[in-house]
């Protein structure tokens, strides 16, 4: 037996929600990609059972659902923390120092790139570019931009987002 599921689907508004979003989009062509991406507004994440769920709801495969998941980057199979970190490891920021960054944030947040803390407050992830090399080195925590920071400056950062 093992883990109880204490929410069943009937009980969780999520799913109910889920299926009215599914309601509405089963006959439109090209439904897959807004779908997935209301049903992770809803749960946070995609994880195995809800693209199932829409697969079954729109009448496609899963393995379709699936390959529209992993392929593009704005969807996700983990959950998510309150908060994202994006560190920039383009060339202008990891000449800069954003490699002692990283490492400063593994060692602050106990999580390496794409890993959510435990307490569910941060979600790190690594990015190519930002675009602001002229900030180097970039970190963005969700819409707050962050230019020329340094290893000793992250706690002051972090602080910002209890």
């Amino acid at each position: 037996m093992g883990n109880c599921q204490c929410t069943t689907k009937a009980s969780d508004p999520r799913w109910q929600k889920l299926d009215e979003i599914l309601a509405e989009w089963r006959d439109k062509p090209g439904n897959v990609i807004p779908v997935l991406h209301k049903a992770q507004e809803l749960f946070g994440y995609l994880p195995r059972e809800v693209q199932e769920y829409v697969a079954a709801g729109l009448g496609v495969p899963v393995t379709e659902v699936y390959g529209v998941v992993t392929f593009y980057s704005l969807f996700t199979m983990q959950p998510k923390g309150r908060h994202t970190i994006s560190l920039c490891m383009g060339t202008a920021c990891y000449v800069k120092g954003a490699q002692a960054i990283l490492d400063a944030l593994r060692e602050q947040l106990g999580v390496g790139p794409g890993e959510t803390t435990e307490d569910a407050r941060f979600t790190f992830e690594v990015m190519r570019c930002m675009g602001a090399c002229g900030l180097a080195p970039v970190l963005v925590v969700d819409e707050d931009i962050y230019g020329k920071v340094t290893p000793e400056g992250l706690a002051e950062i972090l602080e910002k987002y209890e």
